[in-house]
This record gives structure tokens, sequence and C-alpha cells, in this order.
């Protein structure tokens, strides 16, 4: 009964995605969210084997075109804060997570007012954490928004981040506030909204049915 019941959501989701006719970051991140309520569902959580040395460490950690394209509308490109971002989308894509994470890391001691950089440690150490918000990852986003309370990117990707810790309830409230943040009229908000409104009707979805 209750995979009858994923089914039926995932449907919707699906649905969601072709009425609107969102950009193919938007399916990535509904995927994402399907992936994780079935897997919760499903009991399988994985939080205690992500730490475990039997987990290969070489596993590579997917950076799509698309989401650098977006992170690059948010928070520019081809300046210092941002060369640190291309070395770590280089590590990630190799499987090193903690080389990702400490290469950010260096570049938060260099330059510690760049509320990019504190974006992306908080984004690099949740993956290495195996997709659990820790306090050092929270301190990471926390900083960043102090830094630079009026940009959407550091509530943006600590939504993306609680996506990934499976609280969407948080994901949402922080999404919200990305586009509440958003310059009307650009690109990058329009990517927002529809993410917000594809987490939005999956959540909606999950409530009607009882999961």
């Amino acid at each position: 009964m209750g995979y009858v019941a994923l089914a039926v959501i995932g449907a919707l989701a699906f649905a969601a995605l072709l009425l609107l006719r969102l950009p193919r970051l938007v399916w990535s991140f509904a995927g994402a969210a399907l992936f994780l309520g079935a897997a919760g569902y499903a009991w399988q959580g994985r939080p205690a084997l992500a730490a475990a040395p039997a987990r290969p460490a070489a596993s590579p950690v997917p950076v799509e075109p698309e989401s650098v394209i977006l992170r690059e509308r948010l928070m520019g490109r081809f300046t210092a804060d941002t060369a640190y971002l291309v070395a770590s989308d280089a590590m990630l894509r190799a499987g090193d997570r903690r080389a990702a994470a400490q290469v950010v890391m260096g570049g938060v001691r260099a330059i510690p007012r760049s509320f990019i950089l504190w974006t992306q440690l908080g984004s690099n150490l949740v993956i290495l954490d195996g997709d659990q918000v820790s306090p050092a990852a929270k301190l990471a986003f926390g900083r960043a928004i102090q830094l630079a309370p009026e940009h959407p990117a550091p509530p943006y990707y600590a939504a993306i981040s609680y996506i990934r810790a499976g609280d969407l309830p948080m994901a949402r409230r922080l999404m919200a506030r990305a586009v509440s943040l958003s310059r009307d009229g650009t690109e990058y908000k329009r990517q927002l909204a529809g993410q917000l409104l594809v987490l939005e009707r999956y959540m909606a979805a999950v409530e009607q049915t009882g999961r």
C-alpha cells in the first residue's frame, strides 16, 4: 500500500514538471526529493553508513553544468572567491569530499568575509558528513547569511542541504526566503521559484497520501 502511495507522489511530481515546463535543473531537484522520500519510507536510513570506512571514498559527487550555471548567476564568476569553487567542483567530481571541504576552508581563511565561500563550505560539509546538516555546516551557513543577509544564495544552498538531509519543512522555509530575496526579472529567480513550487507540491502530495 505504501509503495502505491509513493508511486502516486512520483506521478504527481512528474505531471507538475511536465505542465510547468520547468528546466532540467528542477527535474534533478525533484528527483532528489523523491529519492529521499522513498528511501525514508523504506527505512533504508543511510546516515550510519555514510561515515563507515567500508563506503568507497572515491565515489564521485555529481556537479551538473546546470547547477554551475545557476551558481554563477547567483554569485558571479571569475573572481577570487569563485576560483575556490572551481577547485572544489574538481575535487567533488573526483570523489574526494574531504579535499573539497578543505580547499574551500582554505579560501575562507584567505577571504574570511566572503559569503560565497562560507556558503560553499556549508554545502561541502553536508556532503562530507553523509548528507547531514552538522553543527559545523549550520555555523558556515549562518556566517554566510550574516555576511550577506539580503542575498538569496546562502538560504538557497542551505535549503538544498536540508533537502539532502530529508528536512523538507526547513528546506521550504529557506527556499521561500531565497525567492523573496531574489531580484525581480532575473532568470535565477524564475529557477528558484520553480524549484520552490515543485517542493511545495511534493510536500502537499505526501501530506495528502499520508505517505
